[in-house]
């Protein structure tokens, strides 16, 4: 490796997966990982520490999803750009991953030329976005939920009954059935479970 090689950072919460991207990053004589992490809670330190260039993260990590991390680090350090490798090609995250500064987004089957070729494109601070997800964003557009009635669909995905629901978010029962049923008749659901299971699908639930 050269000094300058692009400095990356791994973050996903499957070591195994970690390890196979990194091999496949490694070929890159211009790429250099230098960084792995398995929790979102430690992105923001090990690209202090590392002087990480890109951070390749997960959406769904344990101590903090990618998209908060992805805002974490917008707000921290600038001057890393934020790459979002997923096996979780959902619209709303697209669309909640790059609110929040991340300057790509693609699937964890990117081959593997094409994907170290998105981080060379978000080093050079372009925009790298999966096509199908990016016209699957623009059919499902955003989330028709108010706050509370994702907070409910949240609560619901543990399989809680109405009064664990109400209990956790102090609400009364009536007011959980009304957010249930507003939820179930805007994701075109006929039952709860099938409510959390499209809103999930479509990434309306990421926090």
């Amino acid at each position: 490796m050269t000094g300058d090689s692009i400095r990356l950072l791994l973050a996903d919460d499957q070591a195994l997966v970690r390890g196979a991207m990194a091999a496949l990053l490694e070929m890159e004589s211009d790429l250099s990982v230098v960084a792995e992490v398995g929790r979102g809670d430690e992105v923001l330190e090990a690209v202090r520490t590392y002087g990480v260039d890109v951070a390749l993260l997960d959406v769904e990590m344990p101590g903090l999803d990618g998209v908060a991390v992805a805002r974490q680090l917008a707000e921290h350090a600038p001057s890393c750009q934020v790459l979002m490798v997923t096996t979780f090609g959902r619209a709303g995250y697209l669309r909640q991953a790059m609110a929040a500064g991340a300057s790509g987004f693609v699937v964890k089957d990117t081959p593997a030329r094409l994907l170290a070729d998105a981080v060379r494109r978000v080093h050079q601070g372009l925009r790298v976005v999966d096509p199908t997800l990016a016209a699957d964003s623009l059919a499902h557009g955003d989330s028709p939920l108010t706050q509370r009635e994702t907070d409910v669909l949240r609560a619901a995905r543990d399989g809680g009954t109405v009064s664990d629901i109400a209990t956790d978010l102090h609400l009364s029962e009536g007011t959980v059935r009304n957010h249930l049923s507003a939820a179930i008749g805007k994701t075109g659901a006929r039952t709860r479970a099938e409510a959390v299971r499209l809103a999930g699908e479509y990434g309306w639930l990421l926090a």
